[in-house]
Protein backbone atom coordinates (compact mmCIF):
# COMPACT_ATOMS: atom_id res chain seq x y z
CA UNK A 1 0.00 0.00 0.00
CA UNK A 2 1.28 3.34 -0.72
CA UNK A 3 1.82 6.00 1.68
CA UNK A 4 0.32 9.24 1.83
CA UNK A 5 2.64 12.27 2.55
CA UNK A 6 0.92 15.11 4.60
CA UNK A 7 2.20 18.99 4.76
CA UNK A 8 0.90 21.35 7.45
CA UNK A 9 0.02 24.63 6.49
CA UNK A 10 -1.83 27.66 7.89
CA UNK A 11 -3.48 30.59 6.06
CA UNK A 12 -2.03 33.98 5.40
CA UNK A 13 -4.41 36.67 5.96
CA UNK A 14 -2.82 38.06 2.01
CA UNK A 15 -4.55 34.67 0.77
CA UNK A 16 -7.74 36.21 1.56
CA UNK A 17 -10.16 38.35 -0.19
CA UNK A 18 -12.46 41.09 1.41
CA UNK A 19 -14.76 38.74 3.13
CA UNK A 20 -11.69 36.82 4.36
CA UNK A 21 -11.89 33.89 2.79
CA UNK A 22 -8.99 32.13 0.89
CA UNK A 23 -9.50 32.89 -2.87
CA UNK A 24 -9.65 30.09 -5.11
CA UNK A 25 -6.86 30.16 -6.99
CA UNK A 26 -4.47 30.29 -3.79
CA UNK A 27 -5.78 26.50 -3.26
CA UNK A 28 -4.04 25.51 -6.57
CA UNK A 29 -0.62 27.01 -4.34
CA UNK A 30 -1.25 25.05 -1.48
CA UNK A 31 -1.54 21.96 -3.51
CA UNK A 32 1.38 22.49 -5.72
CA UNK A 33 3.52 23.69 -2.34
CA UNK A 34 3.18 20.25 -1.54
CA UNK A 35 4.09 18.76 -4.45
CA UNK A 36 7.17 20.55 -3.75
CA UNK A 37 7.60 19.49 -0.42
CA UNK A 38 7.15 15.52 -1.33
CA UNK A 39 9.49 16.32 -4.23
CA UNK A 40 12.66 17.93 -1.64
CA UNK A 41 11.57 14.90 0.70
CA UNK A 42 12.26 11.92 -2.21
CA UNK A 43 15.53 13.94 -3.03
CA UNK A 44 13.92 15.60 -5.91
CA UNK A 45 14.81 19.27 -6.66
CA UNK A 46 13.22 21.05 -8.96
CA UNK A 47 16.68 23.71 -10.62
CA UNK A 48 18.26 19.95 -10.70
CA UNK A 49 15.86 18.72 -12.59
CA UNK A 50 15.88 21.62 -14.92
CA UNK A 51 18.94 21.66 -15.24
CA UNK A 52 19.20 18.03 -16.12
CA UNK A 53 16.67 18.81 -19.01
CA UNK A 54 13.74 17.17 -16.76
CA UNK A 55 10.66 19.53 -16.80
CA UNK A 56 7.50 18.21 -14.72
CA UNK A 57 4.37 19.90 -16.10
CA UNK A 58 1.22 19.89 -14.98
CA UNK A 59 -1.05 18.49 -18.09
CA UNK A 60 -4.33 18.75 -16.17
CA UNK A 61 -5.87 20.13 -12.88
CA UNK A 62 -9.10 18.76 -11.49
CA UNK A 63 -10.09 20.66 -8.54
CA UNK A 64 -13.29 20.53 -6.15
CA UNK A 65 -14.15 22.99 -3.93
CA UNK A 66 -16.34 22.04 -0.51
CA UNK A 67 -15.52 24.46 2.06
CA UNK A 68 -13.85 27.96 2.54
CA UNK A 69 -10.52 28.34 4.56
CA UNK A 70 -10.11 31.62 6.28
CA UNK A 71 -7.28 33.54 7.53
CA UNK A 72 -4.96 32.12 10.36
CA UNK A 73 -6.93 28.29 9.77
CA UNK A 74 -4.68 25.55 9.95
CA UNK A 75 -4.96 22.83 7.38
CA UNK A 76 -2.98 19.69 6.25
CA UNK A 77 -2.43 19.06 3.12
CA UNK A 78 -1.85 15.57 1.28
CA UNK A 79 -1.12 13.96 -1.59
CA UNK A 80 -1.29 10.22 -3.23
CA UNK A 81 0.19 9.44 -6.24
CA UNK A 82 -1.12 7.27 -9.25
CA UNK A 83 0.77 5.98 -11.80
CA UNK A 84 -0.64 5.64 -14.86
CA UNK A 85 1.76 4.65 -18.14
CA UNK A 86 3.80 8.32 -18.81
CA UNK A 87 1.49 9.87 -16.13
CA UNK A 88 1.54 10.71 -12.56
CA UNK A 89 -1.80 11.28 -10.73
CA UNK A 90 -1.27 12.98 -7.86
CA UNK A 91 -4.75 12.91 -5.72
CA UNK A 92 -4.43 15.66 -3.00
CA UNK A 93 -6.89 17.03 -0.08
CA UNK A 94 -6.83 20.27 2.14
CA UNK A 95 -8.16 18.74 5.49
CA UNK A 96 -8.74 22.17 7.82
CA UNK A 97 -7.69 21.28 11.47
CA UNK A 98 -9.02 20.93 13.81
CA UNK A 99 -12.48 20.01 12.88
CA UNK A 100 -11.13 17.76 10.12
CA UNK A 101 -13.66 19.53 7.40
CA UNK A 102 -12.03 18.48 3.56
CA UNK A 103 -12.11 22.05 2.34
CA UNK A 104 -10.52 21.22 -1.15
CA UNK A 105 -9.55 17.99 -3.28
CA UNK A 106 -8.36 17.36 -6.03
CA UNK A 107 -6.30 15.31 -9.17
CA UNK A 108 -3.42 17.00 -10.41
CA UNK A 109 -1.95 15.72 -14.14
CA UNK A 110 1.94 15.46 -14.36
CA UNK A 111 3.69 14.46 -17.41
CA UNK A 112 7.68 14.72 -17.85
CA UNK A 113 9.11 16.68 -20.83
CA UNK A 114 12.67 14.68 -21.26
CA UNK A 115 14.56 16.78 -23.92
CA UNK A 116 11.22 18.24 -24.83
CA UNK A 117 9.84 14.35 -25.09
CA UNK A 118 6.87 13.23 -23.08
CA UNK A 119 8.58 10.02 -20.82
CA UNK A 120 8.42 8.73 -17.50
CA UNK A 121 11.57 9.17 -15.56
CA UNK A 122 13.09 6.30 -14.06
CA UNK A 123 14.22 8.76 -11.15
CA UNK A 124 10.58 9.75 -10.12
CA UNK A 125 9.65 6.05 -10.18
CA UNK A 126 13.08 5.74 -7.63
CA UNK A 127 11.82 8.91 -5.53
CA UNK A 128 8.25 8.36 -5.09
CA UNK A 129 8.43 4.33 -5.02
CA UNK A 130 7.04 4.63 -1.52
CA UNK A 131 4.36 7.01 -2.57
CA UNK A 132 2.78 5.53 -6.22
CA UNK A 133 0.10 3.51 -6.29
CA UNK A 134 0.54 1.67 -9.71
CA UNK A 135 -1.95 1.05 -12.11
Amino acid sequence: MALTYENSMKVRDYECDSQGVVNNAIYLHYFEATRHELMEKCGLRLRDLTEANIIPVVRNANINYRNSLRGSERFVCSVNIERKGVRYYFHQQIIRVPDNTLCASAVIEVVCLMDGKVSAPEMFDKAFADYIDWK
